[in-house]
């Protein structure tokens, strides 16, 4: 019987969308490929995640590797990525629903540092039973010890709890460590219909 819901954030509750601050910043393609690349999927995206790297320290191992014309737009990309991360549309309501119904609500999130500048534009941090954020604790999806500390952290029974994150292997991998899950597709009502909440 599910009694929590564990909520993913982005793509799941915010809109994680890079292509917004690229666009915002660059206007040429070519250059927006650079910084989407080295920026967005360089190794430094988890190290922010992870907690175990400064923005200072992301911004000069990245502005090492591409030209220097483009170390402006870095370091605003870097600032304000963020200015994408708006509601998906029937989140608010989704959590709000799982509240009315008696449900803990919990957030999973790999993220770095700025969660807590964007997040409460989503909802209240008193909103959730429970809040577990990747650079806080330097372990991130889907490694197994992330589902675990949340778990002991609230003591939450792994067969009670309800995992909704966007990306399949985060999903599997609180699975296998007892929790139900649910890979999210923008599809909150067949989520609520096929869990019975």
């Amino acid at each position: 019987m599910i009694k929590n819901i564990i909520f993913d954030m982005g793509n799941v509750l915010l809109d994680y969308d890079p292509e917004v601050s690229l666009r915002h910043y660059l206007e040429k393609e070519e250059d927006r490929a650079v910084i989407r690349r080295e920026l967005f999927g360089g190794p430094e995206w988890k190290l922010g995640d992870k907690g175990d790297i400064t923005p200072e320290e992301q911004f000069e191992r990245i502005a090492a590797r591409i030209p220097k014309h483009l170390h402006e737009a870095l370091q605003s990309c870097i600032d304000h990525w963020d200015m994408c991360m708006l509601p998906i549309p029937g989140a608010r309501e989704f959590c709000d629903y799982v509240r009315a119904k008696g449900y803990g609500v919990y957030v999973l999130s790999n993220a770095d540092y700025k969660f807590y500048r964007y997040f409460p534009n989503f909802k209240p941090f008193e909103f959730f039973d429970g809040i577990v954020v990747s650079s806080d604790i330097h372990v991130i999806k889907p490694a197994a010890e992330i589902y675990e500390y949340i778990l002991e952290k609230y003591a939450l029974v792994p067969e009670e709890c309800l995992f909704i994150d966007d990306r399949e292997e985060n999903v599997k991998a609180a699975q296998d460590v007892g929790i139900q899950g649910c890979v999210f597709q923008m599809n909150y009502e067949e989520i609520r219909e096929r869990f019975g909440l």
